[in-house]
């Protein structure tokens, strides 16, 4: 089954890396490019979409305008080059925020949490998740959730109250969690935005602990906190 989408965007040559890696992705279907927010309002006022990948910056109204003004029950992904809308995207509910330029396997990962979404309802609306542990799935309310450590083959997730070690991916526990809570630092590590007690330098402090920020997701980390 493939997932239909659009894109909104002002920039010629955004628009076509964005389109040849959605006529790229096996699971999408193209309906349609707008140049501005404007056209694609009219067109999402008489038509579905599964997904739509939205410039900030553009001419007559932006992208989080179209989003402030309209219905929209599309998996939304930001795509722009200022980071500075991170959070305002995030208020809105958005599935993720693409930073130009930004790779395929970024792309992939994005649609991937987009299709997720898709198949069980916006998971940025639940408030917990099961976890696989020894022979039983453990619940996690996201509110305790404190951050997630890899160890080897092992991850563990710290809580207010306990600690639950699973065999489980990071990039499973990435589909499982909402994006505007929880954000990836470190190869080793996610933490929950909303725990963070500082960050100084390349270092986030939780409770007692010390987490460090990898360059790798420094520039996504600081996005999703509006830095």
């Amino acid at each position: 089954m493939k997932h239909t989408c659009i894109i909104v965007e002002d920039e010629p040559l955004a628009l076509e890396k964005t389109r040849d890696y959605v006529k790229k992705h096996p699971g999408l279907e193209l309906l349609g490019c707008f140049e501005n927010a404007k056209e694609a309002q009219t067109f999402l006022q008489n038509n579905k979409v599964d997904i739509i990948f939205l410039d900030i910056h553009m001419d007559e109204m932006s992208g989080i305008e179209l989003l402030e003004r309209s219905n929209i029950q599309a998996e939304v992904i930001l795509t722009t080059a200022y980071h500075e809308y991170a959070l305002k995207g995030f208020d809105l509910n958005v599935t993720d925020y693409l930073l130009k330029p930004f790779t395929f396997a970024r792309f992939e990962q994005a649609v991937q949490k987009a299709v997720k979404n898709k198949e069980r309802g916006n998971n940025n609306d639940i408030n917990f998740i099961f976890v696989k542990t020894e022979y039983r799935l453990e619940k996690v309310f996201l509110e305790d959730l404190l951050y997630i450590e890899g160890m080897r083959d092992y991850r563990r997730l710290h809580t207010v109250s306990k600690k639950i070690m699973t065999l489980q991916t990071f990039g499973e526990l990435e589909s499982m969690l909402p994006s505007n809570r929880i954000c990836r630092v470190h190869k080793s590590y996610m933490v929950a935005i909303k725990k963070i007690e500082s960050i100084a330098r390349d270092e986030i402090k939780i409770g007692d602990k010390i987490i460090p920020v990898s360059e790798t997701y420094k520039k996504e980390f600081l996005a999703k906190i509006g830095k």
